[in-house]
């Protein structure tokens, strides 16, 4: 739950962030970035993989770059809904949905890396289990 919440802020912080950049958004108020950046985060999570999984034949053809115009075509689709987030364009929404995209990327390997550390099970049906975790060294353990 936390860390949904650190997501939802982070998000609304880049929005606002980008929104003084001038790259074709602006934002009214504070509380539009918030209700904004939430109503962006439950789309990517329920209707971008529908999206995904619709068009990946388009996405296989290019090579996965579709992906980035339906970051861009939801993240325009948000601010159409009028809450206060205005978008000048499709490159506009392109831009700041990649800004957007890489922000959200960074903060949840951040959130589920747990300090770095990542551990990594492999498990063979009812075989042996084997646990792999990083040490303070960068190594594997």
């Amino acid at each position: 739950m936390l860390g949904i919440l650190i997501r939802w802020i982070i998000m609304t912080v880049t929005v606002l962030v980008i929104s003084k950049l001038h790259l074709g958004v602006t934002v009214d108020d504070t509380g539009s970035a918030l209700v904004f950046a939430a109503v962006l985060g439950v789309l990517n999570a329920f209707v971008r993989p529908v999206l995904i999984i619709l068009t990946l034949p388009l996405t296989l053809v290019t090579l996965g770059f579709f992906i980035l115009v339906i970051n861009a075509l939801l993240f325009w689709f948000v601010a159409g809904l009028d809450f206060g987030v205005h978008v000048a364009g499709f490159w506009s929404a392109f831009v700041a949905s990649l800004v957007v995209s890489l922000v959200s990327w960074f903060t949840s390997s951040a959130i589920a890396g747990g300090g770095g550390e990542k551990t990594v099970v492999i498990t063979r049906w009812d075989r042996n289990v084997v646990d792999l975790h990083k040490d303070k060294g960068n190594r594997w353990e």
